[in-house]
């Protein structure tokens, strides 16, 4: 079980602090920007806690993200914030209890392409209730200031990377390493594979509803082809895989690394910027699959035995 050194804390504490400090500090574009940052962040994060631990790599988290987003817009002006954020939690935490249990007993592209095939059908199942409602997205009036927003993404993206870190250092994270280097040789060892993917899976589905929930505050509305899109889901695997995967500090590397591109290039050379993406997720896959993170530690560890 690994340890997490003082000194590692110390650091994270003082990372926290400046980006507490910097919404207040920033007009209203550059707390949007932090908000925007955060969100990914979390995102990240929540993904890393299932996917990086086991290897089952999912590409549903658009549908807990756009679970949260149409709980905080059935819920709007019905129940106060406090209490539609857990809800939205709550709602995708239990869709991913029931869609886990048949989903995770396949492995491989096998579960991408169901989680991806789940995320399509539920999106299409909120399209069609909102049509028989005679609706094709829904006004949110009187939503937080962005200020307000930002710090509320902030505080789940500490939330989800203190999920990586804790599932990192504790006996259910040993499990799922288990699980990832191999499921058989794990399941003869006596790991519960099955509830230890499930837990995981349970765990990493709460954050990003919660984060959809907040993200519809800040649009002010909410429309289903939009918060369910399977470019979110796209976009976080690709953070994580840039950033690195297996650490907690993956999602702050590749969120940021990512968000850095998309304001330098994407209103200006949006064709260009998706190409360079999609060219910097080979380079990375094939020459760097540990990330950012990765990469600089072997460098510190080769500097080390020089």
């Amino acid at each position: 079980m690994r340890r997490l050194q003082l000194s590692d804390l110390k650091s994270w504490l003082a990372l926290l602090v400046v980006l507490a400090v910097l919404p207040a500090m920033l007009g209203t574009y550059g707390q949007g920007v932090m908000l925007q940052l955060f969100a990914w962040i979390a995102l990240t994060a929540s993904w890393v806690a299932f996917s990086g631990m086991t290897g089952y790599i999912s590409l549903g988290h658009a549908v807990f993200y756009g679970l949260g987003g149409y709980v905080m817009a059935l819920s709007w002006m019905t129940l106060p914030v406090w209490v539609a954020l857990p809800l939205s939690a709550f709602a995708a935490a239990l869709f991913a209890m029931l869609a886990g249990l048949p989903s995770l007993r396949v492995r491989g592209p096998y579960f991408v392409i169901l989680t991806f095939g789940l995320a399509e059908l539920v999106k299409f199942i909120v399209i069609a209730i909102e049509s028989s409602l005679g609706m094709s997205g829904r006004l949110l009036l009187g939503a937080p200031d962005v200020m307000v927003l930002a710090y509320g993404m902030l505080g789940l993206a500490v939330l989800a990377v203190a999920l990586v870190m804790v599932l990192r250092h504790s006996r259910l994270g040993m499990a799922l390493w288990a699980v990832r280097e191999d499921e058989v040789a794990a399941m003869t060892m006596g790991v519960p594979v099955t509830r230890v993917k499930l837990v995981a899976f349970v765990l990493s589905a709460g954050i990003p509803a919660m984060v959809g929930a907040l993200t519809v505050l800040r649009s002010t509305y909410f429309e289903p082809m939009q918060m369910f899109s399977p470019i979110t889901s796209f976009t976080i695997v690709t953070m994580a895989i840039i950033g690195g995967s297996e650490r907690p500090a993956g999602p702050l590397l590749g969120a940021g690394f990512i968000m850095l591109l998309s304001e330098l290039l994407w209103s200006r050379a949006p064709e260009f910027y998706m190409m360079l993406l999609g060219v910097l997720l080979l380079a990375f896959v094939l020459f760097a699959p540990d990330g950012i993170v990765g990469k600089w530690q072997s460098r510190r560890r080769l500097r080390s035995a020089a």
